[in-house]
């Protein structure tokens, strides 16, 4: 039986969505193309079908991931300019951090992204570039453009390995685990109010 251009649609983003949350969960190489199949409601070959290969499902579904974040994150900020500290707060949560299935997809995969192909590592450049945007955004205006573009660009480096080593710390040192968080806002915080001009 044909499948209609709609349904075709709705199960690709079935497969995207149900890909992304468990390579977030489980790690790239803990999921296979069958579980995710399954977890969409759909079988191997119809993932075949929209996917060349996992390589190209996987950098799919981690842009998926991001562009998901994204989404939340621009429809948070919706008719007002968030500033520097506000997106550090939402990006260095302990709920970014708890919840893995939906947190910052770079966060849950950053080390597995070297052992994957081109596709997954452009995926991923793309997506911190932007990241990286959106909070060089958020700088205080009287920053020099140079130092702005380098803040976020450290800034959006250090969330995604401070969540990451939160992440691992949780069970064994819940405390340390939040210190790190707060630590690293903290000191990006001080960072931009020392180097405003006012």
């Amino acid at each position: 039986m044909k499948v209609s251009k709609e349904k075709s649609a709705e199960n690709r983003v079935a497969l995207l969505d149900a890909a992304s949350r468990l390579f977030r969960l489980h790690g790239v190489d803990g999921v296979g193309v069958n579980e995710i199949a399954k977890a969409a409601g759909l079988t191997q070959g119809a993932l075949y079908a929209h996917f060349g290969s996992k390589e190209a499902l996987v950098a799919e579904a981690f842009s998926h991931g991001f562009d998901d974040r994204l989404a939340y994150a621009t429809e948070w900020a919706a008719g007002r300019a968030p500033e520097f500290e506000e997106y550090l707060g939402v990006l260095l949560s302990t709920q970014m951090r708890d919840r893995m299935d939906t947190g910052c997809p770079m966060a849950a995969s950053c080390s597995e992204i070297a052992r994957q192909g081109d596709a997954v590592s452009t995926s991923f450049t793309s997506a911190f570039r932007q990241q990286v945007a959106l909070l060089e955004k958020s700088l205080d205006s009287s920053i020099d453009a140079a130092l702005r573009q380098r803040i976020a660009l450290a800034a959006v480096a250090s969330q995604i390995g401070a969540v990451a080593v939160s992440r691992a710390m949780t069970k064994a040192d819940p405390s340390l685990a939040d210190e790190v968080l707060e630590s690293v806002h903290g000191a990006f915080e001080t960072l931009h109010s020392s180097v405003k001009t006012r």
